[in-house]
């Protein structure tokens, strides 16, 4: 056999052997599979998101212990309420089903809904029977402390969820935005009893009760516009 013969021949095989490896390359180290990935980052998204609310309704249950506060109770109930809604959303994310992303959010939604009722009967209570806070700065860093951490919180899932295309995760954080604004009553309730008006408590934790009502049902608009567009 010729010499020329010879290197087409080993330059034929020397090419198949490079084909091999690149295929075998391409199925050990090629791009994971999109569900994998995306169940990967939802989850990782919803224990980052449960990490920081549950650090911030710890802090926030540690002060109401020694404030007494009806408006701190009502916000600590709303963020509590928050850090659990991550159990049903983790689960839709490592079950890689759009359906159960959706049954989350409409249970995230009754969550809200639940903590709402919880803290306006809490408020109805005081209101009848009122107790001043006691502890006023104290009550006002607990209000900051929600602030902070929901506004953490939403823009960790409202960007994950816009990424993944999750309604589920953007509802869970656009409520979890209101949220901060909801810890704002807090500090406001710190100080109006500071300024010699203690049944603002209460009512102002009425008030707190409203606005979650009012992010339940845009929680609750948000799935069902994304469930109208992906029947």
């Amino acid at each position: 056999m010729s010499h020329t013969a010879t290197c087409e021949l080993q330059g034929a095989h020397a090419h198949r052997e490079d084909d091999h490896h690149q295929d075998e390359h391409g199925h050990n180290h090629g791009l994971v599979d999109p569900s994998i990935k995306r169940s990967r980052d939802g989850v990782r998204v919803v224990l980052i998101s449960l990490g920081i609310l549950g650090i911030t309704a710890a802090a926030q249950a540690a002060i109401y212990l020694a404030t007494g506060s009806i408006a701190l109770l009502a916000d600590l109930i709303h963020n509590a309420g928050d850090a659990l809604t991550a159990v049903p959303l983790g689960v839709a994310f490592l079950l890689r089903s759009e359906a159960a992303e959706r049954k989350a959010g409409l249970a995230i939604g009754g969550t809200i809904f639940a903590s709402a009722l919880a803290a306006g009967t809490f408020a109805v209570l005081r209101v009848v029977a009122p107790v001043a806070p006691t502890h006023l700065l104290a009550l006002g860093v607990a209000g900051a402390v929600g602030v902070i951490g929901n506004a953490v919180a939403a823009r960790v899932r409202v960007d994950a969820g816009r990424r993944l295309d999750s309604p589920a995760l953007i509802a869970d954080g656009q409520h979890a935005r209101s949220d901060a604004v909801v810890s704002v009553g807090v500090i406001l309730s710190a100080v109006v009893v500071a300024l010699g008006v203690p049944i603002a408590d209460p009512i102002l934790g009425l008030l707190i009760t409203g606005l979650i009502l009012q992010i339940t049902w845009e929680s609750w608009r948000t799935v069902r516009a994304h469930d109208h567009q992906h029947p």
